[in-house]
């Protein structure tokens, strides 16, 4: 997983200002070289936009017409942030603060709070939800956890559109937003909401924007102050600004007009939360002296994948799409797209980790693949099918890498050896950076090769080898470097949050996947109800989901794989049909193309092979019911056991402890977590149905083909009361 331009880890630092230019194409070196005014940047998925904006504020910077400390990058994550710190640090442009809107508002106000209000800033809660479940009490209203959540994101809604408790009716019926609850209980908790952190001396997330905002127009001094500091602003993601950022970037700005904005509306996929492309596509129109450059070289996705996402767009409708940008594909030609109907999501799920088991067996890193879905809630049939593959893989989103126990200890370890290495007998033969680096990690369980399987032991060992791929790419970068050298290129990359690579495949949601991209992706799950999702019911919430999948399709460089179940759940009906969105661009569909032409084609003849048939089907099966109460079983865990959660069990709990031994024994022999060779639930499954042969067995969702032709004469010797004859590990 990389973010969204392909580059030289550690490239050479620029020697002029001129040489911060060379490389870019004729669009990108526009913008570099757009110094004075406003500019605004349209850039397409892939065109490589950061590079395009890092490089113009170097070249400012470098050319002495710019003074670093002058200017204030904003962007929408603390990963973008830190990822264009570090490329501005790698062009020679230190002291340029690049931020989040809400890192940058934070940092003022607790600048002026004191000044503007006096005493100390109010605590900032981590979580506004068990506040939002007080003051829905206070109301003597219940609300479910759904509902909580929900209700949650309304608050947050209309503190970023700058609507008040009173007018949340109203701007809600105007949206066209579906209220979980009643417009006017909506309001009233959100009133108490307000009265409880007023009476609590704390602020939400959302506060920090509205206090700043509020501390600027209402003080022209301190206004004065941020603009005397600040006098040359760089917006990345124009088309995600909320009403309430683009308030504070106006009174930063004040009456200057030394703004530079980059966006694309296409890519517009975040107005659930207040996000709107309506300041993108005005900008012209607020500035009508801006300089406006549009970037449409892909430098990210082979022309077959570029087809199959103009494609896309070419059938969009709305103001987004009257902006639409033509991608022009700069790669070389790759395969085509490939397009799998199964009959379930569990078929879905097992022949998407089949094929990545496939992909990484042919040499493809782990870490460049990835399955991306609609809704959260599918990652844990993925995790599953992977975990039964004996794929390692990453949740997105999950534990940052410099917050991992394992990578904190092993920075102690390498900081000792940097201080103290002439007395450590580790590094007596060791005779550059990696071998030191690899030496200090052998003592914190880094080996040679990896433990098979996946789970804790796999992802700690995934961590440690980051961090020793990491120094093989300083050295390689800078021969003389030192072990200090290493040691602060570490703290460098922590306080950016800066991971190095971790060998896994990425599961993630298509918003989360957002500015990344991989060599391999997924796209799962492309059906009716999913894609759009079933919620989704104007035409402007429709539009959405189209650019979320078309953002979907954008992350993938080399190979794609789109994928949708006629049916969620074993022998359920097989009701579904491939997403609308796909009608013209799959095999065997027909549909409308749309508006065709632009400079990159439509690319609606390429982008497919084969059909229908192509696609592997599971036999039909009948739907999955409890065996003790005849429910239809939906859940994962309980269509493994066959029997909702509730329902007594009848397992034999001397048999399920004898598997477990003999579980335990096979994982050490095989050097694998407990749960590659059969999960809690798959052996629950077995001591609750105690098959007598192989027929039996393979009915258990979880033993599947390969681990009942390698453990199923072992496990039926088991439940026979018989001594299993064992295998050799390998076999």
């Amino acid at each position: 997983m990389t973010a969204a331009t392909h580059s030289s880890l550690f490239p050479p630092v620029p020697d002029s200002a001129d040489a911060v230019l060379e490389g870019l194409d004729p669009e990108q070196r526009a913008v570099a070289t757009a110094l004075h005014g406003p500019v605004c940047v349209l850039a397409g998925a892939g065109t490589g936009k950061t590079r395009a904006i890092t490089h113009r504020i170097a070249y400012g910077v470098r050319a002495g017409i710019l003074q670093p400390s002058s200017v204030l990058a904003v962007t929408f994550t603390n990963r973008a942030a830190g990822e264009m710190r570090g490329r501005l640090r790698q062009l020679g442009a230190q002291g340029v603060q690049a931020r989040t809107f809400h890192s940058a508002a934070l940092r003022q106000l607790q600048f002026f709070w004191p000044k503007a209000i006096g005493g100390s800033l109010p605590r900032l809660v981590d979580r506004k939800i068990q506040l939002v479940a007080d003051a829905a009490a206070a109301c003597r209203i219940r609300l479910d956890r759904g509902e909580l959540r929900d209700v949650t994101a309304e608050i947050e809604w209309s503190k970023v559109t700058r609507t008040v408790p009173a007018d949340y009716p109203l701007a809600a019926l105007k949206a066209d937003r579906e209220a979980p609850r009643d417009p006017a209980e909506i309001a009233q908790i959100y009133s108490v909401y307000e009265d409880l952190k007023r009476d609590r001396a704390v602020i939400d997330f959302e506060d920090v924007l509205l206090l700043t905002v509020g501390i600027l127009q209402d003080r022209h001094d301190i206004a004065e102050q941020v603009r005397a500091q600040y006098q040359h602003f760089v917006v990345d993601e124009y088309q995600d600004v909320s009403p309430l950022q683009q308030r504070l970037l106006e009174l930063w700005l004040g009456e200057r007009d030394s703004l530079c904005v980059v966006g694309d509306a296409s890519q517009t996929i975040y107005s659930f939360t207040g996000a709107t492309p309506d300041h993108l596509l005005d900008f012209r129109t607020r500035h009508p002296g801006a300089t406006v450059v549009k970037l449409v070289r892909d430098y990210r996705s082979t022309p077959q994948v570029v087809h199959l996402a103009n494609g896309l767009l070419a059938q969009a409708r709305g103001r987004a799409a009257d902006h639409r940008l033509e991608l022009i594909s700069q790669r070389p030609a790759g395969p085509e797209p490939v397009y799998t109907e199964y009959t379930d999501e569990p078929a879905e799920a097992e022949g998407a980790a089949r094929r990545i088991r496939e992909l990484v067996a042919a040499g493809v890193p782990a870490a460049e693949i990835a399955v991306l879905f609609r809704t959260n809630a599918q990652s844990e049939t993925y995790e599953q099918a992977l975990a039964d593959a004996g794929v390692p893989y990453q949740l997105r989103g999950a534990e940052r890498f410099f917050d991992r126990p394992e990578v904190r200890k092993a920075g102690v370890a390498l900081r000792a050896a940097a201080r103290f290495g002439g007395n450590d007998a580790l590094l007596d033969d060791t005779v550059d950076l990696p071998s030191q680096v690899r030496a200090v990690l052998s003592g914190e369980g880094w080996t040679t090769s990896p433990p098979a399987g996946s789970g804790a032991v796999r992802e700690r060992w995934e961590s440690l080898a980051a961090l020793v791929n990491l120094a093989q790419d300083v050295a390689a970068a800078r021969p003389a470097a030192t072990l200090a050298d290493f040691v602060a290129e570490l703290d460098e990359r922590a306080g950016a949050q800066h991971a190095p690579t971790v060998q896994g495949v990425t599961l993630a949601s298509l918003h989360s996947a957002k500015g990344l991209e991989w060599d391999v992706v997924f796209l799962v799950g492309v059906a009716e109800g999913m894609m759009p999702i079933t919620y989704a019911k104007t035409d402007e919430q429709i539009e959405e989901e189209r650019r979320l999948l078309y953002v979907g399709v954008t992350r993938a460089r080399e190979r794609l794989h789109v994928s949708w179940s006629l049916s969620r759940t074993p022998g359920g009906r097989p009701g579904r049909r491939p997403s609308h969105f796909l009608d013209g661009l799959r095999p065997g569909s027909t549909g409308t193309v749309g508006r065709a032409g632009g400079a990159g084609g439509g690319g609606v003849e390429r982008g497919f092979t084969g059909g229908p048939s192509a696609a592997p089907r599971r036999t039909q099966r009948t739907p999955a019911r409890c065996r003790v109460c005849g429910r239809t079983l939906t859940d994962a865990g309980e269509m493994k056991l066959m029997r909702c959660d509730g329902c007594p069990s009848d397992m034999d709990e001397g048999l399920y402890e004898r598997l477990r031994e003999w579980r335990a024994d096979q994982a050490r022999l095989s050097g694998q977590p407990a749960f590659c060779v059969f999960t809690d639930r798959t052996l629950m499954a077995i001591a609750e149905s105690a098959p007598d042969d192989d027929r039996e067995l393979a009915r258990i969702p979880g033993v599947g083909t390969r681990k009942l032709n390698r453990y199923g004469a072992d496990v039926l010797a088991i439940c026979a009361g018989q001594e299993p004859e064992g295998e050799e590990v390998g076999g």
